[in-house]
């Protein structure tokens, strides 16, 4: 089958596109304007934590809206509540910091309901031949937003000096994410079909032999990692520089690299690579943290963020290929797609629970330079558990543990 993308995959990627330049202005430098606010490791901790429980809840329980119903007004409501999110940080401005628990409450069940119907739809509109191909633009245009916005963000900020460059940017974002609501109106509409099975993630975990029991485990490695990362790392180049503009300049550099190396590793990798593509990339994603123990600084920061956007899509575009893959396998297991991109979202949560259990236990209580390197050592290793659990799945199209 040729692996061309149809107009509703394309349209899908340019809302997604669009939800990452909003999330990227002001997304990247959140965690930065908390601590400001506060000084706190440990309400960026609670934030993250509040932000995480509901997410993975509200994929949960928006299970049944996705399958049952227009999976489409999902994605629209998870764009509206992002757009909410930033306009209640606005409103708040430095009593925000006091409102951490509501605050990101609102951007996890932001966050749960559209991922969890984006993820349904690019299940649907792509198929085994065209997901690399997919998943190898999604980042690449992660990456361009990741060049142009929070290096933008970086230098509004820094000229404007202050809240006044935190309000413009995220008045912007909230612009962005009206726009794109209005195109997710072109995507097709997609009716539910079927009942959702609220206890179907447990079903298959409790079934001897299933794939998942295996898979699920490969999943929460890749989230805890995510759960430290996503936000850490950010924080940590701020703390290093005090300055937003490098915050932003280290944004373009490390995307710009991933956005070359997405397209490359998209575009190039076949089936039959994935297994030792994967295996470089997560002993590499380890590899490239060790510049950190010479120092905490901004030219090491850089090292490790220019390695980790080099190496990146070797492990993250064959996991989430041979993920959806796997849910696609058999005509019933395709009926129940909204069920495992539950229960994969519950191995992402676990795992990003873990991560971040790890940062609360240390952080708050030291923050020295050696704390916050053997913390990112860690957990970025836990990619390398995740290559071992899912390598019997990446020798061939084999679904048994």
């Amino acid at each position: 089958m040729a692996r061309i993308l149809e107009k509703q995959a394309v349209l899908l990627l340019i809302v997604q596109a669009l939800y990452g330049v909003a999330n990227a202005l002001s997304g990247t430098f959140l965690p930065v304007y908390l601590w400001k606010a506060s000084q706190s490791y440990s309400v960026i901790g609670w934030f993250t934590l509040a932000q995480y429980v509901v997410g993975g809840l509200t994929f949960w329980l928006a299970g049944k809206w996705v399958k049952e119903y227009n999976k489409m007004n999902s994605l629209r409501a998870g764009i509206a509540l992002s757009g909410l999110f930033y306009c209640a940080v606005l409103l708040l401005e430095d009593a925000a910091s006091s409102w951490i628990v509501p605050l990101g409450i609102l951007s996890g069940m932001a966050g749960g309901l559209f991922w969890l119907a984006y993820n349904v739809v690019y299940f649907e509109i792509t198929e085994p031949d065209t997901r690399d191909r997919f998943n190898g633009w999604a980042g690449l245009l992660g990456a361009a937003a990741g060049i142009v916005a929070p290096w933008t963000s970086g230098l509004v900020i820094t000229s404007m000096q202050g809240v006044k460059g935190y309000r413009l940017i995220f008045t912007i974002s909230l612009a962005i994410f009206a726009v794109s609501v209005s195109l997710s109106f072109f995507l097709k509409k997609r009716q539910g079909d079927g009942a959702y099975n609220w206890k179907h993630g447990w079903m298959q975990l409790k079934q001897k032999g299933n794939p998942w029991r295996r898979m699920l485990p490969a999943i929460a490695a890749q989230g805890i990692r995510e759960g430290v990362f996503m936000f850490l790392v950010g924080l940590t180049v701020y703390t290093a520089t005090k300055d937003e503009s490098k915050l932003g300049m280290y944004s373009l550099i490390t995307s710009f690299v991933a956005l070359l190396s997405f397209w490359l590793v998209g575009r190039w990798l076949k089936k039959g690579g994935r297994k030792w593509a994967m295996l470089v990339g997560v002993i590499m994603l380890g590899v490239v943290i060790l510049p950190l123990f010479q120092g905490v600084t901004y030219t090491t920061l850089l090292l490790f963020g220019v390695g980790t956007s080099l190496f990146m899509p070797l492990y993250i575009i064959p996991m989430t290929s041979r993920v959806f893959d796997l849910i696609g396998q058999t005509e019933e297991s395709a009926t129940e797609r909204e069920e495992f991109v539950v229960l994969r979202e519950g191995g992402l949560t676990f795992g990003r629970l873990i991560g971040l259990a790890a940062y609360m236990l240390v952080l708050p209580f030291n923050h020295s330079e050696t704390a916050i390197t053997w913390l990112m050592l860690a957990v970025g290793i836990s990619p390398i558990l995740g290559w071992w659990f899912i390598s019997p799945f990446l020798d061939s199209q084999r679904t048994k543990a």
